[in-house]
């Protein structure tokens, strides 16, 4: 059950919101091999001034960092193949690909409170975190 944020630095229309939402959420679900309706993901958008990018970047604007908090166990495979199908998602957005930053942090089950304040590690949890 990854936790998504995705942290901008412009405005999107609600519609193109909801496509960046869905866009990053359908790469978590090729890379992590999980359940479509496992859907943690928030979209936060900041002024410009609040939230500072390298300034070797062409378009600043268009930086985007997105924080995968998420159980430990996937494979380095796992994780390219959400960085790629990241970058290839996010394209229809005019977003330059080095303008995109993924940060994944793995926690062990026991660190999760689910289903009513369980351990994950305690949960059937329905899906393969070891891919």
């Amino acid at each position: 059950m990854p936790s998504t944020m995705i942290e901008v630095r412009r405005h999107y229309s609600e519609a193109e919101e909801v496509a960046l939402i869905d866009a990053v959420h359908d790469a978590v679900v090729t890379g992590f091999q999980i359940p479509p309706q496992d859907k943690d993901v928030r979209l936060v958008v900041h002024a410009p001034h609040r939230f500072a990018c390298s300034p070797r970047l062409s378009q600043p604007e268009y930086f985007t960092l997105i924080t995968i908090d998420c159980f430990a166990g996937r494979s380095i495979d796992a994780k390219r193949t959400l960085y790629t199908q990241t970058i290839t998602n996010l394209k229809p957005f005019n977003i330059p690909a080095d303008h995109i930053t993924i940060l994944i942090r793995d926690h062990p089950t026991q660190n999760w409170g689910l289903r009513g304040g369980h351990p994950a590690s305690d949960l059937d949890l329905g899906f393969n975190i070891n891919v």
